[in-house]
C-alpha cells in the first residue's frame, strides 16, 4: 500500500451495497416457493455473479419446477432497483474518492456485474467521470476468480502490479486479485463478513479506515 498510485475499485458491496439487496430478492423468491437459501449458501455468487452458481437453478433443483425466467427476473430485477431506490455511496466512499482525486491517485472499477448496472449506478450518483475506466464483464472479461478485469483495469492506469491497489468485499475478488499479482485490501460488509480473505494483504472495516491508512502511507 505503500506506493499505491492507482486503486481499483469493486463495485458490488464496495462502492454501494448493493449485494444485501439482490440476495433479499432471491429470499423473497425463495420464501414464496416455500425454500430457504441461506447467506452461506448464496457466497459462491458474491464477486463472481452466477457464473460458478446459479440460484435459478439451485431453486428448480429444490422444487423440481422449471420456472418462466423471462418473466421472474425483469419481476425481481424491479424489485432490486426499488429497494435501491434511496441508496447512495458506503460511508466513506465520497470522502476516498475526493482523497485520491486531490493526491493525484488514479481510479477504475472492475466488476462482474454489467456494464447497465455499474455504469448506471455511477452515473446516477455522479461519479463516472472519477474513474479512467469502468471494466465489467458484459466488456467480454471472465468474471472473477480470473484475474482478466483486474488486468485491464491495472493496464488501463498505465502502473506496475505493485504501484495499484485493488479494493474487494469478496472472497472470489481478493483471488482474483492475487491471481492478476495486484495487492488487495479486503473491505467486508454484512454479506461477506464470514469470507476468507487470506488472499488479501490486509483486512479494515470501512473506506474511512482505508483513507486513514493511505494518508498515513502518504506521509510515512
Amino acid at each position: 500500500m505503500k506506493n499505491t498510485r492507482g486503486i481499483i475499485f469493486d463495485f458490488d458491496g464496495v462502492l454501494v451495497d448493493t449485494e444485501w439487496a439482490i440476495y433479499q430478492s432471491w429470499v423473497r423468491l425463495y420464501e414464496r416457493e416455500g425454500q430457504h437459501i441461506s447467506i452461506e449458501t448464496y457466497a459462491p455468487c458474491l464477486g463472481a455473479g452466477y457464473s460458478h452458481w446459479d440460484p435459478a437453478r439451485h431453486l428448480e433443483s429444490l422444487t423440481g419446477k422449471h420456472y418462466d425466467w423471462e418473466r421472474e427476473t425483469p419481476a425481481r430485477q424491479a424489485q432490486i432497483e426499488a429497494d435501491l431506490a434511496e441508496q447512495g455511496l458506503m460511508p466513506g466512499a465520497r470522502e476516498l474518492l475526493d482523497w485520491c482525486r486531490d493526491a493525484g491517485i488514479g481510479l477504475t472499477v472492475a466488476s462482474s456485474s454489467s456494464r447497465r448496472w455499474v455504469g448506471g449506478w455511477l452515473e446516477r450518483l455522479g461519479i463516472i467521470n472519477r474513474f479512467k475506466g469502468v471494466f465489467t464483464r458484459t466488456d467480454g472479461y471472465p468474471v472473477k476468480p480470473n484475474p482478466a478485469l483486474f488486468l485491464a483495469a491495472q493496464h488501463c492506469l498505465g502502473l506496475p502490479c505493485e504501484q495499484c491497489l485493488v479494493v474487494e468485499d469478496s472472497e472470489n475478488g481478493t483471488i482474483s486479485a492475487a491471481n492478476a499479482g495486484i495487492p488487495c485490501v479486503a473491505v467486508p460488509n454484512r454479506m461477506t463478513a464470514a469470507s476468507d480473505f487470506s488472499r488479501a494483504a490486509c483486512r479494515l472495516p470501512n473506506l474511512t479506515a482505508l483513507r486513514e491508512r493511505l494518508e498515513q502511507q502518504l506521509v510515512g
